[in-house]
């Protein structure tokens, strides 16, 4: 056996949260810290040992030749003799890491610049190396799955520390950290480096799955210390004044109360939008539209000066639609290391620029051609005031310009048809670099499914508006996949508030009921104290579990008029002998060590004779109930606010009426950055609301009345479904500029 093995007993002490060196508030938070840690960790370590072992007995039935057979039961028989010390050095070495946080960074080794020395250097074994890789690429996925919370996480740390932030692989309790630490416990098993790396492994999919969550928990924790309790992470994209001008397309601020009463909010998933206007108004649009560009032409002529002289009527070279798509065609096969035209008036220009070489003079494209040109250009343009400015899809969208151009000069379509599935297809397009997809929430599997369907678009377009249905299909399939897995994580997210709702509302109650009972009673302080915390949670574990009309809970209300009774008139031996192991297995049921609800048990039961007992006891009692982590002790009263304006009176008023999934914008900060979040549940009794991104992950959760100020404020507002798809309200946007444009002509027509 390689492995070596150091007892606890024989090692140098490590130092404890107890004796390090830290300020006092500092060295509170960190043990409330290792609290929560210890306790999720250890249950987690076991249940990895447990899996090991069953792990190895399943290769040991499997193996293909005695030898091996012989080496994995070796393993398991040693796994099991030593099994006990992993997690408790685990725990203290966890302890030891997290007493070093104000310890001062060393240098780097490589600072002086000078190499090590020859004698320094030594063969490095295969193990040590498979090791040390694995853990790290543990440790680097985590780092990617939990990247925000790690980050918040840090930076409170650095406060702790009284440092800058930590780094995930500096922190005491990050994914390297915790990686580390397992290597060194591991050899309290003394099994093989073969069987570690293993052991890594089922580390890895026992323990660090739920590491993510276990990072929120830290974080949370410490937001109820008051460290950085308003800790938010937001980034900062900087965004041109004429794209703060025309992103409000979603709702102004004075229509914040009045739009959505009009309009239905948004609640599809995106992926899962309606297919839009029926071909009920695509007539109607398609003829507003032919009125928008005959107006838009005369204005145009009217404007040129020399457009009545004699060059007026003078025939002037066209492309035919042939060569047009030939030119096209041409065009669209341009290599892919090929920058592809910026913009839509590059490609005009390009076009152009051939005919003329061809031909030997100035050609122009028809008038239609050129209106087909001029609209899919302003269209283009009102999509880009949409983007992030370092959105990857802006190439994505170059590319689709020419086999857009071919589609729309011979199917008019898809300018009216909201359902047109290349529509479809550039509305995903643009939405995966929407301004209000936060940079760190970009779906890398989602950009890989969108280049394969540009790719797919480019390499086989040639008139076939099958090849847009086609790749808008697959396209479309995996929005609908995106959207059942971020339905899924949401219903986990829902279902874990309304748990905890449920906690709430039956810690009130609870509380309420030895209020009522203890009200025309005076009994001694430390007795209430009791009740209205140990007691308090054992009636509400009560509640939970059977109900408030179940005869348990029946028998609980009389274990507590019991209580009350006898500590009020402290008659001794009016108790019965049952009740006080009946207070003691409730207890234990809640939590309580044996020892702590035995002594609770007999506070509660022994009446004012308890008073006589020694007072170290009962500050020794106090002192472990004040420590212990009650049920629904995250639920922090709330501030009282202040009263509600009529306006965000009916905010708050309307926002109890939106359904489930409804969407919201947010601004944030000042730099005119926009996010999408939607409201997946909020309780009409707590006022709580939870909201999730487009994965379906948890990121906020706010209060209605805070909700209700911000939309009075105009710093939130409700998306509509008739203004949720980008290229829809792109599309209305040009409308709208036509339309004004035509509009003031025909004012200035009128007064002439």
């Amino acid at each position: 056996m390689s492995a070596t093995f150091e007892p606890l007993g024989s090692s140098i002490p490590r130092p404890t949260l107890a004796s390090a060196a830290l300020p006092p508030r500092v060295r509170r938070v960190l043990e409330h810290l290792y609290a929560l840690v210890s306790d999720e960790m250890s249950r987690q370590l076991e249940a990895m040992l447990g899996e090991f072992e069953q792990q190895l007995f399943k290769h040991a039935d499997l193996a293909r030749n005695p030898a091996q057979q012989a080496s994995h039961l070796e393993t398991l028989r040693t796994t099991r003799l030593n099994r006990a010390d992993l997690v408790p050095r685990y725990l203290a070495l966890v302890e030891s890491e997290l007493t070093t946080i104000r310890d001062p960074v060393g240098a780097p080794l490589e600072s002086n610049g000078s190499a090590p020395a020859f004698r320094d250097l030594k063969l490095v074994e295969h193990g040590e190396v498979d090791e040390s890789l694995l853990l790290r690429t543990i440790a680097a996925r985590q780092e990617s799955r939990a990247g925000l919370p790690l980050l918040l996480l840090g930076q409170r740390f650095g406060v702790l520390a009284g440092q800058p932030a930590f780094d995930a692989e500096r922190l005491p309790v990050g994914p390297y950290a915790l990686g580390k630490i397992l290597s060194d416990a591991a050899h309290a098993l003394q099994i093989s480096p073969e069987a570690r790396l293993h052991l890594y492994k089922v580390f890895d999919h026992q323990v660090m799955t739920g590491y993510a969550q276990l990072v929120e928990t830290m974080n949370a924790l410490l937001a109820r210390e008051n460290v950085l309790p308003s800790l938010s992470f937001v980034p900062i994209r900087p965004r041109s004044p004429q794209r703060q001008e025309g992103q409000r397309r979603v709702a102004e601020p004075g229509e914040a109360v009045d739009t959505p009463q009009r309009q239905r909010p948004m609640t599809d998933w995106p992926g899962n939008h309606d297919g839009g206007n029926g071909p009920a108004l695509e007539s109607e649009t398609f003829n507003l539209l032919q009125q928008l560009l005959a107006a838009r032409r005369d204005a145009m002529n009217r404007l040129r000066p020399g457009a009545g002289g004699s060059d007026a009527g003078a025939p002037r070279p066209t492309l035919t639609r042939e060569e047009l798509a030939n030119a096209l065609s041409a065009l669209q096969d341009v290599p892919l290391h090929q920058a592809p035209p910026r913009n839509l008036t590059d490609v005009r220009q390009t076009l152009l620029a051939q005919a003329r070489q061809q031909r030997g003079e100035a050609t122009f494209l028809s008038r239609d051609d050129a209106d087909t040109f001029e609209l899919l250009d302003l269209f283009y343009n009102e999509i880009g005031r949409e983007l992030r400015s370092d959105a990857a899809v802006g190439t994505l969208l170059n590319r689709l310009q020419v086999p857009l151009v071919r589609l729309a000069l011979q199917d008019r379509g898809f300018f009216v048809r909201n359902e047109h599935p290349a529509r479809q297809l550039l509305n995903a397009v643009a939405e995966a670099g929407a301004h209000w997809v936060p940079r760190d929430e970009a779906d890398p599997q989602l950009n890989d499914q969108l280049r394969r369907a540009v790719d797919h678009v480019v390499e086989n377009y040639d008139g076939d508006n099958g090849v847009f249905e086609n790749a808008n299909r697959q396209l479309q399939e995996h929005l609908r996949a995106m959207a059942r897995k971020a339905e899924v994580a949401e219903r986990r997210h829902v279902e874990a508030a309304r748990g905890k709702e449920k906690l709430v509302l039956a810690k009130r109650q609870a509380s309420d009921a030895i209020e009522a009972i203890i009200s025309e009673h005076k009994l001694p302080r430390f007795v209430q104290t009791l009740l209205s915390q140990a007691w308090t949670d054992v009636l509400t574990l009560t509640l939970l579990r059977s109900g408030e009309d179940s005869e348990e809970w029946q028998r609980q209300l009389d274990a507590t008029r019991e209580i009350v009774a006898a500590n009020a008139a402290g008659q001794l031996g009016q108790v019965s002998s049952a009740l006080g192991e009946d207070i003691e297995a409730a207890l234990t049921q809640v939590g309580y060590h044996v020892e702590d609800a035995g002594a609770i048990s007999r506070q509660l039961v022994t009446g004012t004779v308890a008073a006589n007992d020694d007072a170290a006891s009962r500050t020794e009692l106090a002192l472990k109930l004040k420590a212990r982590t009650r049920l629904g002790t995250d639920e922090a009263p709330a501030p009282k606010a202040a009263e509600r304006t009529p306006k965000e009176q009916e905010c708050w008023r309307h926002l109890r009426t939106l359904p489930f999934g409804t969407w919201f914008e947010f601004d944030i900060g000042d730099a005119g950055e926009v996010v999408r979040r939607r409201l997946s549940w909020f309780s009409p009794v707590t006022d709580n609301a939870l909201f999730v991104n487009q994965r379906g992950q948890r990121v906020a959760e706010q209060s209605l009345d805070s909700l209700a100020r911000q939309v009075a404020a105009g710093r939130a507002r409700v998306v509509t479904e008739e203004k949720s798809r980008l290229v829809d309200r792109a599309w209305s946007a040009v409308m709208g500029a036509l339309g004004q444009l035509v509009g003031h002509n025909n004012h200035s027509e009128a007064h002439a």
